[in-house]
């Protein structure tokens, strides 16, 4: 077995929409620089991704000097969208993610227009302006503290390459081979390693990556976003069909580990990944 080496970093910078793939990214306490400090919500200001929308995986967030965005999408004009000002925004808004009730500033009318526009219905785009203090990390997971931003519950996720390729012979040998091989984009990662065994991750509990420890909190949970075509949006049943058959842990279909970083720092495409129990 070769030396674990980290062979890509993806980036998000709105929830649900298309990631970036960068050669480099900055840790920050609750996930890499960029990631997921947008999100889209509808008319109760309740979270919109995949799961709803699919079509979001078509549309792009592009990141902008300063820490805007630009967002764009297939039959809509860009739109160049600053951080907003809390004071000049009204203050915060209360919006949902999953069971978390958090304070985002919302990004303004145009904003909101391209959204509405593109998706057919109300919609609203809201930045969180405070990570260090907007919304904790599930307690039984996580140190007093310690915080994400609009990721589903984790700072970082980390997948490998290995138990891709296992998923993939899986699916070729059952009753829906036709749906595969997948590519890793399916699983919106952060991190993804190469050189170790397949479903090695499951076991991690501490591993450092580049410069940068982090604490494995809990192999990740799929949902039906890994259903979905990240480049023509259409959906399939893998590959949570064959993970439900053959890779399930806690009784969940799972892929990847959830990770929180002990520290800041930077990750590099080429790093060495040490797994340290």
């Amino acid at each position: 077995m070769s030396t674990p080496v980290l062979t890509a970093v993806h980036f998000y910078p709105v929830k649900s929409l298309a990631g970036c793939a960068v050669r480099e990214a900055a840790v920050e306490p609750w996930g890499l620089s960029g990631d997921r400090r947008w999100m889209l919500a509808d008319a109760d200001g309740t979270v919109i991704t995949q799961r709803q929308q699919p079509r979001l995986a078509l549309a792009s967030a592009r990141p902008l000097p300063g820490g805007g965005i630009r967002l764009a999408a297939p039959g809509a004009d860009p739109v160049d969208v600053a951080v907003p000002d809390p004071a000049a925004a009204g203050g915060t808004v209360t919006v949902q993610v999953f069971g978390d009730k958090i304070e985002a500033v919302p990004a303004g009318a145009a904003a909101d227009a391209w959204a509405g526009a593109y998706l057919g219905f109300a919609a609203r785009l809201f930045h969180m302006d405070e990570p260090a203090s907007r919304r904790l990390i599930d307690p039984g997971f996580s140190r007093p503290g310690e915080t994400v931003s609009f990721a589903d519950g984790y700072p970082l996720l980390v997948t490998t390459l290995a138990s891709l390729d296992a998923l993939n012979a899986l699916i070729a040998a059952g009753d829906l081979p036709g749906e595969g091989p997948l590519p890793m984009d399916r699983f919106r990662p952060n991190a993804v390693v190469g050189g170790t065994e397949a479903w090695a991750e499951d076991g991690w509990r501490r591993v450092r990556i580049g410069e940068v420890t982090f604490r494995a909190a809990k192999p990740c949970a799929r949902c039906i976003v890994t259903t979905t075509d990240q480049h023509t949006a259409e959906r399939g049943k893998e590959p949570l069909r064959t993970l439900a058959r053959h890779h399930r842990i806690g009784g969940k279909a799972v892929f990847g580990q959830n990770l929180i970083p002990e520290h800041t720092g930077t990750l590099r495409v080429g790093d060495d990944v040490e797994i340290l129990g």
